[in-house]
């Protein structure tokens, strides 16, 4: 989560750098899936992360596991088939959240930042570098 440390083990996949800030692509393995993260540093603080999250993840648990966690979303916004969901400043840090549907509902990305301000100049949030 943004604000703590990023581990030296997932420091090996630097994808680019720029004004202090490194970005690094970790994967997320589990049994039954394995999905890229994103993790934005400067320093060695954590100041976001952007996932891209696998289709087959079922929409409705994954978005009330996130309500579970970090309380119900501040902003709704639906555009046809696909909604986003913020939740801002909750501890400090603004979630983000997309889903979509066709035949059945799906996630495609999730994004946790920390307050711009606490970083400087230069700093850009993922969600706006990967655009």
């Amino acid at each position: 989560m943004p604000g703590k440390k990023l581990n030296e083990a997932h420091r090996k996949n630097q994808t680019f750098s720029k004004a202090g800030f490194k970005t690094y692509k970790i994967y997320i393995e589990h049994i039954r899936y394995k999905f890229p993260l994103f993790v934005q540093v400067k320093g060695d603080t954590i100041t976001d992360f952007f996932a891209r999250l696998p289709a087959y993840f079922l929409h409705d648990i994954f978005h009330q596991s996130l309500i579970n966690r970090i309380g119900k979303q501040d902003i709704y916004k639906k555009v046809e088939e696909q909604a986003v969901y913020i939740w801002k400043n909750k501890k400090g840090l603004s979630h983000i959240y997309s889903g979509g549907c066709t035949i059945t509902c799906f996630p495609i990305y999730y994004s946790v930042k920390k307050d711009e301000s606490d970083f400087g100049d230069g700093y850009v949030p993922l969600m706006e570098k990967l655009n």
